[in-house]
């Protein structure tokens, strides 16, 4: 068999685990070097194999490699750049062939959510539409949680578990403040389409913590009369009332709460402010004082709260990407498979990419409520096991201690390339 190297890359929003899967990807690489040459990561996503900004891992101490497994966010650099189809932007798929024949890159990881899935498909085509063999393998990471065939996604677990105890610990404040000040409390997560966030912070409350929570989901549309008698009747019982608002939370014509007008690079409309939004509309119906918080990069980037399962999975999947490219695997994605809710088991699988790229994957509807604003039993034993054990990083000076990398890149060999 012919050493090739390899491609790694991050893609889309970090989170605090994919650089567990990175560590994954590298280590397991260095174990096959009879097989695998040198693992080459992209600077900032696919961007860096357009520009030929190469970053060499061999470079990268062992020690360093390992820290990668407790440090949040992007190692490598990521992007949101997602590929056109080959007959509409032929030029971008020459360049990603003359980059990887100039490296002797025959492997293709890339490390993100739905759109990175998309842009894998793309590039594991190249085989049979331009005659260039590569392996290509999805590694699978989306805080939102809405990958199909994947039982979850790395990332998820931990904002779950952020989310779930930022809730509680909010709402435990906001109590003890109702009888003459604060009694509304409305924290915004994360979630376009898929409410799986929005559910986690239904983990606050259990038997042994009656907190009024209301969550605003995506997949239900909002009905403002409804919800404010809810929060009204909630505060009247309780002294108090949370709300957990996912940002894709829209009215039933579509339009998002959060929806600012604009669209980001993908022509997805741009979206912030549903708390503001939810808290204002509380206050001007019902009178009552309020405080919001938009969770925003906080959840997705907190480490020293990293769900266990999460970092345990995040990891498995990066070696996972490397072992099927070594059994001669293309244009697939390792999964999660769960065996088990109690005791929590799961195992290592994978789908196809056809089966995976641009597929959303909602919250059953059996997993909500059926006012609307809770969560199922069902949906509760799904979410628990993702958020238990601790994985704290190292700490320092009372701080999280993370490794920074120096990008130490390639020697260019090609001309420029002008995205």
């Amino acid at each position: 068999m012919t050493v090739k190297n390899a491609f790694y890359a991050q893609s889309g929003g970090v989170t605090a685990v994919i650089n567990a899967s990175a560590c994954g990807v590298i280590e397991t690489a260095r174990q096959h070097s009879d097989k695998i040459g040198t693992v080459y990561a992209g600077q900032n996503g696919i961007i860096g194999a357009l520009l030929e900004n190469l970053i060499d891992t061999s470079k990268v101490s062992a020690e360093d490699v390992a820290a990668l497994r407790h440090t949040p966010s992007g190692a490598f650099g990521s992007c949101r750049y997602k590929m056109k189809s080959l007959e509409k932007n032929k030029r971008e798929y020459d360049r990603l062939i003359e980059v990887f024949k100039a490296h002797n890159i025959g492997y293709f990881f890339y490390n993100g959510g739905g759109d990175s899935a998309d842009t894998c498909l793309k590039v594991s085509q190249l085989a049979d539409a331009m005659g260039f063999p590569i392996q290509a393998i999805h590694v699978p990471k989306t805080v939102d949680n809405d990958l199909p065939v994947t039982d979850n996604c790395p990332g998820f677990g931990s904002v779950a578990k952020y989310i779930a105890v930022s809730t509680r610990e909010a709402s435990y404040d906001v109590a003890s403040m109702c009888a003459t000040s604060t009694k509304i409390f409305v924290i915004e997560v994360m979630g376009r389409h898929a409410g799986w966030i929005a559910a986690a912070g239904g983990l606050a409350a259990d038997a042994n913590n009656d907190i009024p929570i209301v969550i605003l989901f995506p997949e239900v549309e909002f009905n403002q009369e409804k919800f404010l008698a809810t929060v009204d009747a909630k505060v009247k019982k309780h002294g108090y009332c949370t709300i957990v608002v996912s940002e894709g939370c829209h009215y039933p014509d579509g339009t998002f709460l959060a929806e600012q007008g604009t669209r980001d690079s993908f022509g997805h409309a741009q979206l912030g402010g549903a708390a503001p939004v939810v808290a204002n509309m509380i206050k001007d119906a019902l009178g009552y004082k309020f405080h919001w918080a938009v969770a925003d990069y906080l959840q997705r980037a907190a480490r020293h709260l990293a769900s266990k399962s999460d970092v345990e999975q995040a990891y498995a999947l990066g070696k996972a990407a490397v072992e099927l490219a070594l059994e001669g695997k293309n244009s697939v994605m390792p999964a999660v498979i769960r065996d088990s809710n109690n005791p929590y088991t799961w195992h290592i699988g994978s789908g196809e990419l056809k089966d995976i790229a641009n597929v959303e994957k909602m919250m059953p509807m059996d997993y909500i409520t059926e006012d609307g604003y809770g969560i199922t039993d069902a949906c509760r034993e799904y979410l628990q096991p993702l958020i238990e054990g601790e994985d704290y990083p190292p700490y320092e000076n009372g701080m999280p201690k993370y490794v920074t990398l120096k990008h130490e890149l390639l020697p260019k060999k090609l001309p420029a390339f002008e995205l």
